[in-house]
């Protein structure tokens, strides 16, 4: 059952699509970040984004390597491509399979550490996404799972005050700078409530950037209905891992 056939069960309540920067979902956008990890990430200035993260040691190191080097080959190879549209095409449809990908090998992962199952641990989670919202981005929905996390953010509140690429440079926080934020502030938070040291997430996390209205929708939808996947709850809302940003009518 999708997303909006929820929507339609909570009529008092409309999705903040209002405060999302539609006009960088329609149009290409020239000023783009690119760095490199395992993958390349194409991050462009002001977008909206759907992003993952996991656990340290979530995933057995055979199931990623394997699953990195398919699509690093794949990568290598679109990234010859001439025309620079049809590169970042290519590139953006191979990220967003490697994403599914991964994902299901964490739903299916019965072993391997656990920690945001536990309820204060998704309230820690989701107190620090929400610390920023309105600042770095719009907040506009998340999942925490056991094991790994589902985040929709829009960057474009940060162009309000920006003109041109100088004012980018020095004003605008890029994605890989606001995940190394809130990564860093969780775990360590994390660890405390644990008990625990050491490495608490993974170091890369996995972004792809939203082109149009539909594939918000899309991104937001399979966020939210992973746990009802998962079989933990019948109804996205009655997991209190999930987030949607509402706002009355």
């Amino acid at each position: 059952m999708g997303l909006q056939i929820h929507l339609e069960k909570i009529k008092h309540k409309a999705l903040v699509i209002s405060q999302i920067n539609l006009a960088t979902l329609y149009r290409p956008i020239s000023m783009k970040t690119f760095y490199r990890r395992d993958l390349p990430h194409i991050q462009p200035v002001g977008a909206a984004f759907f992003i993952t993260f996991r656990l340290a040691g979530s995933i057995p190191k055979a199931a990623i390597d394997g699953l990195s080097e398919k699509y690093h080959l794949q990568i290598q190879r679109a990234s010859n491509i001439n025309d620079v549209y049809l590169r970042n095409l290519e590139i953006f449809n191979l990220r967003k399979k490697y994403l599914v990908e991964m994902d299901l090998i964490l739903d299916k992962i019965n072993d391997g550490p656990q920690y945001l199952k536990d309820v204060e641990i998704m309230k820690i989670i989701g107190n620090e996404f929400k610390k920023h919202d309105g600042i770095l981005y719009n907040l506009i929905a998340f999942s925490i799972m056991s094991n790994h996390v589902h985040l929709v953010i829009d960057t474009g509140n940060q162009l309000v005050d920006i003109k041109d690429e100088i004012d980018v440079n020095q004003k605008y926080v890029p994605l890989d700078r606001i995940m190394k934020q809130i990564k860093g502030a969780t775990a360590q938070y994390c660890n405390k409530y644990l008990k625990r040291s050491g490495q608490f997430w993974e170091r890369e996390s996995y972004d792809i950037y939203i082109r149009n209205e539909k594939m918000l929708n899309n991104v937001i939808s399979y966020s939210l209905e992973n746990p009802v996947k998962a079989g933990l709850v019948e109804n996205w809302e009655e997991y209190s891992g999930n987030y949607l940003k509402m706002e009355s009518s």
